[in-house]
């Protein structure tokens, strides 16, 4: 992944608040679609897709730990293998972060369409009230499409400025912020580009961004319930912030695929989507160029090139829309990664060859994948088949130290294939049940329980998925799965004894280059 993109993780933020979780019994692979909101349904040997190659695609991912949480490939405009790791299912929405880009860009699409604007239109004849007094001659020559391209003239991200600002708006800070090469000239992944278009497309249609491409794009394709973050003035943050189920990402490229059509209705005009799909800027310099880096294919209106003649939006720890026009197909793609690059390596490896130009004859190897994509899950291997500990700890407080959370009792209660983490600190009580190797779901307000959303702030009602078991006779592990977002937490009981230690430990280390763990270790003592 390119320096830029690395910095961009940064400042990324994804509120949760207002998703809805809908239980859902297993999904079949197969099933048909009973109305006309959901595409089609196949088998992958009628479209000429090999389901030997989806199923080694799904296994290298799993034996290179990609942290995929679900998968959806399409042919032909049809469904041909889709799955989800539990606890992640077919009806919750997944946090897209910079996938939202290609919605904005697609926005700003059909405002031009409209005559609304022009992307040759300077970006300070939308902003009259907020432009600098006297502007640089780089910040006048700033253009929409330089926005559009991440060609703006800034050598560094704009996004953290941004959402510092507490008074005079985002789209002022951004408008006084160095202009340092000429618009067009330098590709730089700019995060604040993104949100100045989705205040552009406010400022002409007063509407917002997602108002504004609800009857345009998202009921025409059947996509519902989407949600967007806004800044404070509320302006939908455009580079990132949308909500999405994985359906409605492959929806999204399938319109692309379809260079603007729907169903046989044009809603964009096909050279608008050839111009936003295509190489406009390069994004790498000519020594640093790596052919096999999918980040220095080119950039387009916010999306990016790929090898193999594709094209993809994306967004921060793994989440893809690739659309794949020679093969006439779609991959979508939600995760939590450190290595985004080799899940595209992956799709290229097994996905792209498993695409042949004819029907294929049944393979009978077709139910081993209908196995493994209904059986999927997040859910770590048993370590341990028990501990002796269990009767023992359950239905006991553990006196907690001093610490930094103000907790004051630990308490465990094992029953069977179930079992509960209490927290008692100055605010009351805080309860999360888990399955002993499986899931079990609820809400928590658990002080120590990962933020539901990237912004650092405190943790409030958040959706959880637990499960848990021993990895010793003195070690239980349990993980929390906050499924309306991309993260989920490892925690460690020790115990010994009387005292008990407990670590925390979030999924988003190794993945956030600026996340550290500053959680507390909790140690206590039993209470006789």
């Amino acid at each position: 992944m390119s320096p830029d993109r690395r910095n961009f993780l940064k400042q990324v933020t994804a509120g949760a608040a207002g998703l809805g979780f809908v239980s859902v019994l297993p999904h079949s692979l197969f099933a048909q679609a009973g109305n006309t909101r959901v595409l089609p349904r196949t088998t992958p040997e009628l479209q000429g897709v090999s389901s030997g190659g989806i199923r080694a695609f799904v296994e290298a991912v799993e034996k290179d730990n990609l942290g995929l949480h679900s998968l959806m490939v399409v042919r032909h405009g049809k469904v041909v293998a889709e799955g989800w790791w539990d606890p992640y299912q077919p009806e919750l929405k997944h946090v897209l972060f910079s996938l939202s880009k290609s919605f904005t860009s697609t926005a700003v699409g059909f405002a031009v369409t409209e005559g609304r604007l022009k992307v040759a239109d300077k970006v300070l004849a939308f902003f009259p009230a907020e432009a600098p007094e006297n502007p640089g001659q780089h910040l006048a020559a700033m253009r929409v499409k330089d926005l559009l391209t991440m060609t703006t003239g800034h050598d560094q991200d704009t996004m953290p400025a941004l959402r510092e600002e507490k008074q005079g708006g985002w789209a002022r800070k951004f408008l006084s912020l160095p202009v340092v090469h000429p618009p067009g000239t330098f590709f730089l992944y700019n995060t604040g580009a993104s949100y100045l278009l989705s205040a552009i497309v406010q400022r002409v249609t007063g509407q917002t961004l997602l108002d504004y491409l609800t009857p345009r794009l998202l009921q025409p394709l059947g996509i519902e319930g989407a949600d967007w973050e806004t800044d404070p003035q509320g302006i939908n943050t455009g580079g990132y912030g949308l909500r999405l189920t994985t359906e409605d990402i492959a929806k999204f490229g399938q319109f692309y695929l379809r260079k603007g059509s729907w169903n046989g209705k044009r809603l964009l005009p096909e050279a608008w989507i050839g111009e936003a799909t295509s190489f406009q800027v390069p994004n790498a310099s000519p020594t640093g160029k790596n052919p096999e880096n999918d980040w220095h294919q080119g950039y387009g209106y916010q999306f990016w090139q790929c090898r193999h003649g594709a094209y993809r939006g994306d967004g921060a720890v793994g989440q893809f829309c690739i659309v794949l026009p020679a093969q006439d197909a779609v991959v979508a793609i939600t995760s939590e990664t450190a290595n985004m690059q080799q899940i595209l390596n992956q799709v290229w490896n097994h996905l792209l060859p498993a695409m042949t130009n004819a029907p294929l004859p049944a393979d009978p190897r077709a139910p081993a994948l209908r196995q493994k994509l209904t059986s999927l899950t997040l859910l770590p291997a048993k370590s341990a088949a028990g501990s002796p500990l269990a009767a023992r700890v359950s239905g006991k407080s553990y006196q907690l130290a001093d610490n930094a959370l103000k907790g004051r009792t630990v308490s465990f209660d094992f029953d069977g294939r179930t079992g509960a983490f209490t927290l008692v600190d100055n605010r009351g009580e805080h309860r999360i049940a888990y399955g002993l190797d499986r899931w079990v779901k609820g809400e928590t307000r658990m002080p120590v329980a990962a933020p539901p959303v990237d912004s650092g702030q405190e943790a409030t009602q958040a959706k959880v998925a637990a499960g848990g078991n021993w990895r010793d006779e003195n070690t239980f592990v349990m993980t929390w799965v906050f499924f309306e977002t991309p993260h989920s937490d490892t925690v460690t009981c020790y115990f010994n004894g009387d005292t008990l230690r407990v670590e925390f430990k979030s999924s988003k280390l190794g993945k956030r280059p600026d996340y550290r763990e500053t959680r507390p270790v909790l140690e206590g003592r039993w209470l006789a």
